[in-house]
Formats: C-alpha cells, structure tokens, sequence
C-alpha cells in the first residue's frame, strides 16, 4: 500500500463518512474506525522491515538491546495511544483521547526511567 492508495482510500473514506452522518451517525463512525484501522494494519507490517534495521544499526555500534527495544517499546506506545486519540476524537469524545494520551505518557515515563536513571548515574561518575 503506497501513499497515493492511502489517500485515495482515506478520502472515499471521508465521503462516504460525511454522507452518512446526516442519516445514520453511528454508521458513519463505524465506517470511519474501519477505514482508520484498515490503514493502520496496511502499515504495521512495514514497522518490522524498520525494526530490523535499526536493530541492524544498534549491534553495529555494540549499542545494549536493552536500550534499543525499550526506545522501540516507547515509540510504539506512542503511535498506538495517538492512534486511539484520534479514534477518540473522530466519535467525539475528545475528554477520552486526552485520558489515552495521559495514560501513553505515564508509560513512556515508566519505560523510559531507567534509562534516564542510567544517564544521571554516569553523569554523576563524570562529576565526581
């Protein structure tokens, strides 16, 4: 799926959207959600190929794995919760998308303290 199919399928998406909502709302957000996930698992399958390569990258710089899958753990959590925002959002229920977005961003927090923790570790050993 390229990009031009992306949009071309998004906007007939969109119409068809906006056509229902006049007449049948709850329909339209089915219409909505489906086409929103159809394009988000049309690309989950290329996160892979990205994946690899930095993997690839990381071991050729003697990076630690634990490192690396805890930034990609963090980068997934943050397009799946943007994801759910917008769900959120496109059914209205903008207070929710911004609870999803809170909850995304206490787990980035949570994954990303020891790495943060490691980093004032060396930086005091640098200091003293």
């Amino acid at each position: 799926m390229d990009i031009l199919q992306v949009v071309g399928f998004a906007l007939i998406a969109t119409v068809l959207t906006v056509v229902l909502r006049r007449e049948k709302p709850e329909l339209a957000l089915g219409v909505a959600v489906t086409a929103g996930v159809i394009i988000f698992l049309g690309f989950v399958g290329k996160i892979g190929a990205v994946i690899t390569v930095v993997s690839g990258v990381a071991n050729r710089a003697g990076l630690n794995m634990v490192y690396l899958d805890t930034i990609l753990k963090i980068v997934g959590i943050a397009y799946l919760a943007d994801f759910g925002a917008q769900i959120c959002r496109d059914a209205g229920e903008g207070a929710l998308a911004t609870k999803v977005e809170f909850a995304a961003k206490v787990l980035i927090l949570m994954l990303a303290l020891p790495i943060v923790a490691g980093l004032l570790d060396l930086l005091l050993k640098l200091v003293v």
